[in-house]
């Protein structure tokens, strides 16, 4: 009888799935296998790069934290220019062709930076401009490829996909990294070859999706008029003080492997966590998210986030670990995509890559503060204080916006 309900779970699950990409546009689906692709050729590196520069190259958590800020901030200065430029030249497909591009070229950036600190920084930063560049674009595709209501489903599918990719990148750089007797050019080499399948990818099957606004209307000044829109500015404001007080994915390992004291061998396996939980809640929650709304979902997200970070600092057991990075990707799975659902809507379609940009860079800025800080407090107070430090601000920001309520239902 165990076995049976097995099965009909298997296929209930199975059915939901083929039923959510039928929802969703052709358009969605193949931005999803691009960002698939993609995300295996970046996760091949994010999954290598902590361990090389901590243990490799000998940094201190301060100095991480900033390279690790970098690495998210980077984005920031030009995610509005990207969003800014698709909907000035009506040409959303070409701007976030033209940052996918960029981030395929730095991979190959990566093996002539060497062992340099500084150079490895400048690579990174160009790496996250092409991320910052195509982002919004990518996301108004989405967004304007879709039914309004159907908007947290569509965002789940193409997150799901994405995160297949992030599942699979960690495995191909354990497998290229042991094939080439632990050779980090081979990996930076290979997931260049993969990021440039992905603009192939990208080119042949995504189709072009434009707003209605008149290109005139499109200006500096149309983005900044925005967040005169009390709605959207609440929702930016709230999205940027949530990340100043987000522990970063590489902090989140790096602590796991600390504490528990992994194998350097075993170290790019632990995303796969984080990214396996997320693949398999991305689509159920945005479809939640549609159905009672987006905030409490996003606020969810960031409940499960604290609650990982308190069992990091507590025993180390193998159960706690395990826990600890499903809670991660309940996280991202509530938040990622979730969030550019909510903001979608209070967005003029014209203006669609803009105002998505405008969140994201709020986000992208937050979140370099937040690396150096935590990266500080770490080597100040040293690890379980920081952590600590770090989960207290992070449950009082998401107390204060679940009364604030920033988006109506």
């Amino acid at each position: 009888m165990y076995i049976a309900a097995s099965r009909t779970s298997d296929v209930a699950t199975g059915t939901e799935r083929r039923t959510a990409l039928k929802r969703v546009s052709a358009n969605v689906v193949a931005l999803g296998m691009v960002s698939l692709v993609t995300d295996v050729s970046s996760e091949m590196v994010t999954a290598v790069l902590p361990l090389y520069l901590v243990l490799g190259l000998g940094l201190n958590p301060l100095q991480f934290g900033l390279l690790d800020g970098l690495y998210a901030g980077a984005t920031a200065v030009v995610r509005v220019l990207g969003g800014h430029l698709a909907d000035r030249w009506r040409r959303l497909k070409a701007v976030a062709g033209f940052g996918y591009g960029l981030s395929a070229v730095c991979k190959l950036g990566l093996i002539a930076a060497g062992s340099s600190v500084a150079a490895i920084g400048v690579v990174l930063a160009a790496d996250r401009t092409g991320k910052g560049l195509r982002t919004a674009p990518r996301d108004a595709l989405i967004s304007l490829s879709s039914e309004p209501d159907a908007l947290g489903r569509s965002f789940g599918v193409h997150r799901a996909l994405d995160t297949v990719g992030a599942f699979l990148g960690p495995l191909v750089a354990m497998a290229v990294l042991a094939l080439s007797l632990g050779s980090y050019t081979s990996v930076f080499f290979t997931s260049f070859c993969v990021a440039a399948i992905a603009v192939l990818l990208l080119t042949l099957f995504v189709r072009d999706r434009p707003g209605a606004l008149d290109r005139a209307a499109v200006s500096a000044r149309a983005a900044f008029r925005l967040l005169k829109e009390s709605d959207f500015r609440r929702v930016t404001l709230w999205a940027a003080l949530l990340g100043l007080v987000t522990v970063g994915d590489s902090f989140v390992y790096l602590v796991l492997q600390r504490r528990w004291e992994i194998a350097a061998t075993f170290f790019p396996l632990l995303p796969l966590g984080t990214a396996g939980v997320y693949l398999v809640l991305a689509v159920p929650l945005g479809r939640l998210a549609d159905r009672i709304g987006r905030w409490p979902v996003f606020l969810g997200g960031h409940a499960a986030l604290c609650l990982a970070l308190l069992l990091l600092c507590g025993p180390a057991t193998a159960v706690l670990a395990v826990v600890a990075l499903g809670l991660h990707g309940v996280f991202y799975a509530a938040t990622d995509g979730v969030l550019m659902a909510a903001a979608g809507p209070l967005i003029p379609a014209g203006l669609r890559a803009t105002g998505m940009a405008v969140v994201q860079t709020g986000q992208a800025v937050a979140r370099m503060l937040s690396s150096v800080l935590f990266g500080l407090a770490w080597t100040v107070w040293d690890l379980r204080p920081a952590v600590l430090g770090a989960t207290a601000c992070l449950a009082v920001v998401a107390f204060a916006a679940a009364l604030v309520k920033p988006v109506r239902p």
